[in-house]
Order: structure tokens, then C-alpha cells, then sequence
């Protein structure tokens, strides 16, 4: 995951700075030292580490820090407040144009970074917000991308312009936008082509289509996991055709993240989003502030509601139906089958503890904890039950657990752990009501439950 080994060396400066009473010029100093080498470590350009580190020694080193009731956690206060400054302090979201005027992006990027995938999940962020937004298939270069376009499009429900690859990519450009005024779109997303470098006739093809069409955004995709290569084709694209925000792909990735603490000081653009997986929903609005407090360990319990509200559809008279059997510790095998597939599609168990305060030093041990096919066997198992077995647990004698074993293909004694497990889990549930509400605010996660 990105940023793990950042936030784990991040924490031991940090536990240092906590443990001593009180600190001195050379305490501070001797951190940031530690801070400059972790930075550098997780491939942050190395001026922008400069200018970092000394902006957060100018303000520690000081008498209101130094000689405070509590000069570490101040420390560590300045540190999340200048790395927030350092990714651009504010969230920037895509301008759209006023009323019902088109609003025209044109999405750009090197072969490889996912600028294809990224162009569908945005018009599906774009789409859940109200808009209408309309695909354009310009990549007329590389095979199957019309075709990439129009499948990750209609998964999306989202429509699709494509001229196939015969046609003039400017061509196909000015002809989508008429398109879309006699359609009803109110956006128009333009997938370029990408080389795998920056050269002449990506760049030239790219500044022909802003002379002939009227693009309001454009938005550069790059790799995360290329690190400060992704930095410098951001500064490239920036200078030559001009950029509005950038997107960053795979950071869900074994990337070191300097990218999206460089992107913003190098060229100025903010970061709009973050792709988080290779699913058409892993898609981020990139909150500067989050991202710091995850960077250095504090967790994102925002975003994980977000993510929960997004990802859960659910009736609220079942939902409301669920809540109160939880609360009774009656949940049943369904409820346990549905809280599974929740957890699935917000990305797994991992995805959701590393969002978690505190979690980020603990994760390597959590992930080595989490048995994929252990879940996998569990589901088989439930899956071996009958409806009326699913519905009430207490059916499950001998006979019947022996039953479901050979379905399952697992020995006795998992059905039998698994069983137990499950009747603590609605012990522990019983007594922890506040941990199952529905919606934020009712207490939980904006509707998602775990009983295990």
C-alpha cells in the first residue's frame, strides 16, 4: 500500500519526539533529519524536501513549541499542517461551466498510466453527481482502445463517441461536441492517445485539439509507482500544452508515494484524484488533508465513511430491519453473507483498517492475519447451508454441520470453529449496539457491518 513504509519510519521519528519531556534545538533538528531521509526514501523530489523541512524548522525551533506543555505533539502538529500545505492545502474538483453550457475535458497522459480506465471512472464519478457526460474515443493509435473505451463505458452507463480509428482525432473531437449539443450531454470527456514517452506528434496532436475545440479542463493521468518521473512528465506536459490538475493512477500500488507530495510544489497543478484499484469505483477525490493525516499515521475515517456510503446500497426499511437484529445479537448467516460482500466491494479488510487511526505501523502484521481464502472458505461454507439453516443457526446439529463440511469441501472442525466464532460475534455485537446503526451520525460507518 502507498505511503507504508513513509508512515511507518514517520511514526518512529514521531514516538521519539513524544517520549521526551522536553526538546531541544537539537532534538528537533535531529528529527528532521530522520523526516528529510524518509521523505527522500519515499522518492519526493528532493527540493521540495528542502523547502519542507526547513518551513517546519523555522516554526518548530521556537520558544511558543520548545517550551510548550506538550512541544512534541506541536511538532508533529506543524509537520501535518506544512505537509497539508505542500499538496495544496485546498480540495480542487473539476470546473464545470455555468448552467447548461457543455463543459469540455480533455484527459491526457503516457501510454500505461491507466488514462483510459481513469477517463471512464471519472465520467462514472461525474455521472453520480448529476451530469451526463459523453466518452470520446480519440485514441486511434493503439489496438482495442475504442473498444476498452466502450466496454469500461458501458459498465460505467455511460454513452460513448467513437468514429473509429480511421478518423482525424481532432475531427473526432469537433464532431463529439456537436454530437453532444443535439444529445443532451452536459459534459464532454476526451480520451487522447498516449505514447510510451512524451514526443513530438503527442504533443502537436494534443495542442490541435485545444485550438479546435474549446477545452475548458485538462487533466494529465500519471503513474504513481514511476515516482519522480511522474513529477517530471507532469512538469512537461505542464510547459508544453498546459495542464489544469492531475490525476494520480495506482496508488493502491508497492509505489513510495513521493508523487503526490512533489506533483503540486513542482508545477503548481493540484491533484484532483486518486486511483485506489483497477475496479471502475476505485476513484478518489484527493483530499490534501486526509492524505496528510495518512501519510503520518493518523488514519481517514472520512473518506471511509464516503467510501461506505458509496459503495452500500441497501434498503432503509432492511437496513433499519438489520440494525435492530444486530443490536438483539439475532443476525443470521445472510447478514454475515451480505457484511462479506460489503467489505468486498470497499476493497477488503485491509483497505479498511489502513484507513483507521493508528493502523498504518500495524498493517504488515494485519495483513499477514487476514487469510483471503480463509474468507473464501468461510463463504463456501455458508453457501453449503440451506435457507432455513442460514436464517437460524440453531438448526445445526451434528448431522447437518457433517452435511455442509462435504459441500464445503473443509473438515468438520472448521464448521465447527467457524459455527462458534459466529455465536461470539453476536455475543460481542449484544453488547456493542453503538458499533451497528445505519447511517453517520446513528453510529457505524454510514451502513456497513462486520460481524467477525
Amino acid at each position: 500500500m502507498a505511503f507504508e513504509s513513509l508512515t511507518d519510519k514517520l511514526q518512529n521519528v514521531f514516538k521519539n519526539l513524544r517520549s521526551k519531556g522536553r526538546l531541544t534545538e537539537a532534538d528537533v533538528k535531529t528529527a528532521l533529519r530522520e523526516v528529510k531521509l524518509a521523505l527522500l526514501e519515499a522518492d519526493v523530489n528532493f527540493k521540495v524536501v528542502k523547502q519542507f523541512v526547513k518551513a517546519v524548522e523555522e516554526r518548530a525551533v521556537g520558544a511558543d513549541v520548545m517550551n510548550g506543555l506538550n512541544p512534541g505533539q506541536m511538532v508533529i502538529k506543524i509537520v501535518n499542517e506544512e505537509m497539508v500545505s505542500l499538496m495544496g492545502s485546498e480540495t480542487t474538483e473539476i470546473r464545470m461551466q455555468p448552467g447548461k453550457s457543455i463543459t469540455t475535458i480533455m484527459m491526457c497522459g503516457l501510454q500505461g498510466a491507466g488514462k483510459t480506465t481513469t477517463t471512464a471512472k471519472i465520467a462514472g464519478k461525474l455521472k453520480q453527481k448529476g451530469k451526463k457526460p459523453l466518452l470520446v474515443a480519440c485514441d486511434v493509435y493503439r489496438p482495442a482502445a475504442i473498444k476498452q473505451l466502450q466496454v469500461n463505458g458501458e459498465k460505467q452507463q455511460v454513452d460513448v463517441f467513437s468514429m473509429g480509428d480511421n478518423q482525424n482525432p481532432v475531427d473526432i473531437a469537433k464532431a463529439s461536441v456537436e454530437h453532444a449539443k443535439k444529445n443532451g450531454h452536459n459534459v464532454v470527456i476526451l480520451d487522447t492517445a498516449g505514447r510510451l514517452h512524451i514526443d513530438e506528434d503527442m504533443m502537436t496532436e494534443l495542442t490541435n485539439i485545444k485550438e479546435q475545440v474549446d477545452v475548458h479542463q485538462t487533466l494529465l493521468v500519471v503513474d504513481a509507482m514511476t515516482g519522480q518521473d511522474a513529477v517530471t512528465v507532469a512538469s512537461d506536459f505542464n510547459d508544453r500544452i498546459g495542464i489544469d490538475g492531475v490525476v494520480l493512477s495506482k496508488m493502491d500500488g508497492d509505489t513510495r508515494g513521493g508523487a503526490a507530495l512533489s506533483v503540486k510544489a513542482v508545477t503548481g497543478k493540484p491533484i484532483l484524484f486518486v486511483g485506489m484499484g483497477e475496479k471502475l469505483s476505485d476513484l478518489e477525490q484527493f483530499y490534501p488533508d486526509r492524505m496528510a493525516n495518512r501519510i503520518l499515521g493518523m488514519g481517514d475515517v472520512l473518506s471511509l465513511i464516503e467510501k461506505a456510503q458509496e459503495t452500500i446500497s441497501i434498503d432503509e426499511d432492511k437496513e433499519k430491519e438489520m440494525a435492530a437484529r444486530m443490536k438483539k445479537g439475532k443476525f443470521d448467516f445472510n447478514d454475515y453473507l451480505e457484511s462479506m460482500k460489503q467489505m468486498r466491494n470497499m476493497g477488503g479488510l485491509g483497505s479498511i483498517l489502513s484507513m483507521l487511526p493508528g493502523m498504518g505501523k500495524q498493517m504488515g502484521n494485519l495483513e499477514s492475519m487476514i487469510d483471503e481464502k480463509q474468507l473464501a472458505r468461510t463463504e463456501a461454507i455458508i453457501l453449503s447451508m440451506t435457507p432455513e439453516e442460514r436464517k437460524d443457526p440453531k438448526l445445526l446439529n451434528l448431522s447437518r454441520k457433517g452435511r455442509i463440511a462435504k459441500g464445503a469441501g473443509v473438515d468438520m472442525a472448521v464448521v465447527n470453529r467457524f459455527v462458534k466464532q459466529f455465536e461470539q460475534s453476536q455475543k460481542m455485537m449484544k453488547q456493542m449496539p453503538g458499533l451497528m446503526g445505519g447511517k453517520r451520525g446513528r453510529g457505524g460507518f454510514g451502513g456497513m457491518r462486520f460481524p467477525f
